[in-house]
Parts: C-alpha cells; structure tokens; sequence
C-alpha cells in the first residue's frame, strides 16, 4: 500500500468506485456524446441545413446546463455514468452548473486540472465530477 494521496483524497472521496473522482476516458467519452447531441440538437433547429459554430456551441452550453442543474450531469455524463455535484456531496443547482458551463465552453479551463483533477471550472464552481456507477 503507498502513501501516496490518490485524486479526491483530499475531499474525502473513495479511491476507486462509486463516488470517486472520474476518470480521463469517461470525461472523454461524456465530451464526445455532449458534442454529437449538440451537433444533433443544431441542425434539427437549423432546419436540416449544416449547423453553425454558435448553434453548435448554444446547444452544447444550453444542454450541459439543464442537464447539471436538474439532472446532475449532461446526456454524455449520463451515458458515461458519471455525475456532476458540489463538494458537500449536494446537487450543482442552477448557478454553479451555470458557472461551470460557461467555463467549460471556453475549453482551456477545462482542460487545466489541479492534483484532485478538477478543472478550473469545478473549481469556480466549487463542484466535482464522480463516477455514479
């Protein structure tokens, strides 16, 4: 056993399992699907022609925050079996999902993990994404 502190340690999640910090390929994975549906959401809007870069990205920032706020997590969270919270182990609720998503649209934040994995913008939001299977 190492004593070395694992992502999430320091707030008190599990190691592994249900409730522990996700993990890269699901992140992925939630991403991916997030992009298709946006995709999806903004040629069926566009009437069928090829979707714009700011549909796409409405349509991406508009379901990853409902999804968060009342949901816990986006369509590709979902799939991927993950779940958006607070810290204290609550849902999001509107402004911290609203925070959330605006910076992960910029991308960067997103990408710029502290040692427990957060993002700048869990961070911002005081938020954590966890496995839920």
């Amino acid at each position: 056993m190492t004593d070395e502190p694992y992502p999430g340690e320091r707030l008190c999640l599990p190691a592994t399992g249900v409730g522990s910090i996700a993990t890269t390929g699901p992140r992925v994975l939630a991403f991916t699907i997030d992009s298709v549906v946006a995709n999806m959401i903004a040629f069926a809007a566009l009437g069928g022609r090829g979707p714009g870069g700011v549909y796409v990205l409405a349509a991406f920032a508009l379901q990853m925050w409902l999804g968060t706020a009342l949901a816990g997590g986006s369509v590709g969270h979902y799939v991927a079996g993950l779940v958006v919270m607070r810290v204290e182990r609550t849902p999001a609720g509107l402004w911290r999902a609203l925070i959330r998503t605006l910076l992960a649209c910029l991308l960067i934040p997103a990408a710029i993990w502290d040692r427990d994995q957060r993002g700048l913008h869990d961070l911002a939001a005081q938020t954590v994404l966890v496995r839920r299977r």
